[in-house]
């Protein structure tokens, strides 16, 4: 017999597959087609992401790191404020690679703060857990597994301390601007008066730099779309030809909209489980959008949403930025 966490993880997996396999269906039964870019990070996505993340053009990552580790104290003393106790806490932590810098700062600088990661990978809270406590010593950590707003809340039945959530690596810009605008404003709804957002927004610049980054001349990106119709394949029962998708990426400079599809090369008909899927020669799925904002734009999303900017730290280029915005 299994024991109760085995089991827990085994409901959980069937769970999270009932899902994944309603979404999916869902998704590409639409009119146009599309699949949910949350799905894109199973273990070899997160592989090819690195890579991703490696590769000369793709920028983002970089330009976000080098705000984080130039500019360390000066984004830490913002947050520490009046150096009351506050709980940090991180929308999609994965690995922090990027928090640990403020993390260590924090710490040496012993600022009265708890770590409350929150991601939907219990694998991700499980790991931060045990190996945050070993790299950081001293650190307050609780990880909380869920979806954000849940968590949020979660977040503040436990602690009545100050709030500092970190959203970062333009996660913001995998939302259309509408949807965007919904979740800051559902952010502020799960924070009080005085509490903080660390934000990460990639911003607008040369077309030609934002679409490089994701079209690649390694094809790296390509293989990252295409990785989730193999992650169907894997994990739905599905029977994707995948050298029958290409990838297309493209870029408004006027709306900031950087945009990734799979456009199918053939007519040809996909089956995943009991469902049987039609595609029409050159149809595409809408997989990603990366949006893409001016720095006036993140200041009426801020104001919008009910939170007031206070502070911006920029990479070198001006490509990036990552503001703390205060809840009004």
């Amino acid at each position: 017999m299994a024991s109760t966490t085995t089991a827990t993880q085994q409901t959980n997996s069937v769970l999270t597959d009932e899902q994944f396999y309603k979404d999916v269906v869902t998704g590409l039964t639409s009119t146009p087609k599309h699949l949910d870019s949350k799905y894109f990070y199973d273990a070899q996505g997160d592989r090819i992401f690195q890579e991703l993340m490696g590769c000369e053009e793709y920028y983002p990552t970089n330009c976000e790191m080098e705000i984080f580790t130039s500019q360390t104290a000066e984004i830490c003393k913002a947050i520490i404020a009046g150096g009351d106790a506050f709980d940090l806490i991180e929308l999609g932590a994965g690995d922090a690679t990027k928090s640990t810098q403020l993390l260590k700062y924090l710490i040496d600088n012993k600022a009265d703060f708890t770590y409350l990661p929150i991601d939907i990978s219990e694998n991700v809270i499980s790991y931060l857990n045990i190996t945050l406590p070993v790299t950081l010593p001293g650190i307050n950590i609780t990880g909380l597994n869920g979806e954000y707003f849940d968590m949020l809340k979660k977040a503040a039945s436990i602690s009545n301390k100050r709030k500092v959530v970190m959203f970062l690596g333009s996660n913001v810009g995998n939302m259309p601007v509408d949807v965007a605008r919904s979740f800051c404003h559902e952010l502020r709804n799960n924070l009080s008066e005085g509490d903080m957002v660390l934000i990460g927004i990639d911003l607008k610049k040369n077309p030609k730099t934002v679409l490089a980054a994701y079209n690649d001349s390694e094809g790296i990106t390509k293989r990252f779309n295409i990785n989730l119709l193999e992650r169907i394949n894997r994990e739905l029962g599905g029977d994707f030809n995948t050298r029958q998708f290409d990838h297309y990426a493209s870029y408004n400079p006027e709306t900031g909209a950087c945009k990734s599809y799979l456009i199918s090369l053939a007519d040809q008909k996909v089956k995943i489980g009991d469902v049987t899927i039609s595609f029409l020669k050159d149809e595409y799925i809408d997989m990603e959008i990366s949006q893409k904002y001016a720095l006036e734009q993140t200041h009426e999303l801020a104001a919008q949403a009910g939170f007031k900017p206070m502070s911006e730290f920029f990479d070198s280029k001006k490509w990036f930025v990552d503001a703390i915005w205060t809840a009004e």
